[in-house]
């Protein structure tokens, strides 16, 4: 466990940086995807430029980026053995980091205590329960674990005041072929957790909602906005938007009437535009990017192929797609920034 900020703040000394992240041209984003026959990571300007580009040794998820120093966590698809520890500006991998025996990383992960040490979501392989591995990053050296307060946790979010909020999808997998296992009795939560681990808040999802696996975050002040993926009936309207303010229940946000089917029960990426006004969820299998004000009402709904991730940069919402296009996201509509010739997988992860 993280035990004492004293410890962490003598981490932080230990962890002071070495290359900054403007020294390898101060990228806006960081993303995964396929460049002809590699699975590569990409640093991104603001417009969509490609400012480095790294080779991964499988398909990669989401990406941690260290808040100071010019270092990324590239995690696996999920079930994964592996998250890379990458310099971003010789292209070398530091560390690979591996989970203990029997455990499996879950795609996502985050940095804490500016920079000094990394979370990382993962699974007991066998019944997939929730852990959070805990780091530290002068070494990335393992030192504790927390419970997730679930099964299948997989984005983890850091607050503004420290506190961390875990996803737990509440989806039992099978650890070999992630065949789904437990649908029936599916509780999936947000667990809200102290800097130390300890449990502070958990809430779950109405009983007739509990087959929406809750799988991504995005901050929004003190409110946590979430993307879930419905596991149920698929004729079911259902929303794939909720914002959860801890201490209160969890309120979820359908789309207009004539959107309540387009997303296909299916929300992949999330996140809240740089003012705080617009909440942007994607859903690649149906095409579709949808928009929300801060309250859950609806905006606007664009379509496009294969878009998936979405992240917050200074000048707005960005989203990327499986045909190698980046788009800026506004009301009005999408507009191409650049096409490139990586196919960009899942996530884009805004460097913050």
């Amino acid at each position: 466990m993280i035990a004492r900020r004293s410890f962490l703040a003598g981490l932080a000394a230990a962890s002071l940086p070495r290359v900054a992240w403007a020294e390898v041209g101060s990228p806006a984003c960081l993303a995964a995807g396929k460049w002809g026959d590699d699975f590569v990571l990409h640093g991104l300007s603001a417009a969509g430029e490609s400012l480095f580009r790294i080779a991964l040794p499988a398909r990669g998820h989401a990406a941690a980026a260290h808040p100071v120093e010019a270092l990324a966590v590239a995690f696996a698809r999920r079930p994964g053995t592996f998250a890379l520890v990458i310099d971003c500006q010789s292209g070398a991998v530091r560390h690979r980091l591996t989970p203990p025996e029997g455990r499996q990383f879950n795609g996502h992960g985050v940095f804490v205590v500016g920079g000094a040490v990394l979370l990382t979501s993962e699974v007991v392989a066998e019944g997939s329960a929730g852990r959070i591995g805990v780091w530290e990053t002068a070494g990335f050296r393992r030192i504790g674990e927390w419970d997730s307060g679930g099964i299948g946790p997989h984005d983890l979010k850091r607050l503004p005041d420290g506190r961390v909020v875990i996803a737990n999808g509440g989806i039992q997998t099978d650890p070999a072929d992630r065949s789904k296992l437990n649908l029936p009795d599916m509780r999936p939560n947000l667990t809200l957790l102290s800097d130390s681990g300890q449990m502070l808040d958990q809430v779950e999802l109405p009983a007739d909602l509990r087959q929406n696996s809750i799988r991504h975050l995005a901050v929004l002040g003190d409110t946590i906005a979430f993307a879930m993926q419905w596991e149920g009936d698929p004729a079911l309207p259902v929303p794939q938007l909720g914002l959860w303010t801890p201490g209160s229940p969890p309120r979820l946000c359908p789309p207009e009437e004539t959107d309540a089917m387009a997303m296909q029960g299916y929300a992949g990426s999330i996140a809240v535009s740089p003012a705080g006004d617009m909440i942007g969820l994607t859903s690649a299998p149906a095409g579709v990017l949808m928009l929300f004000d801060a309250k859950g009402t609806p905006l606007a709904t664009h379509r496009r192929t294969d878009i998936s991730g979405i992240a917050t940069l200074s000048g707005g919402l960005v989203a990327t797609d499986g045909q190698g296009g980046i788009w800026s996201v506004g009301t009005k509509g999408l507009t191409l920034l650049t096409q490139a010739e990586t196919l960009w997988d899942n996530h884009l992860i805004a460097l913050t």
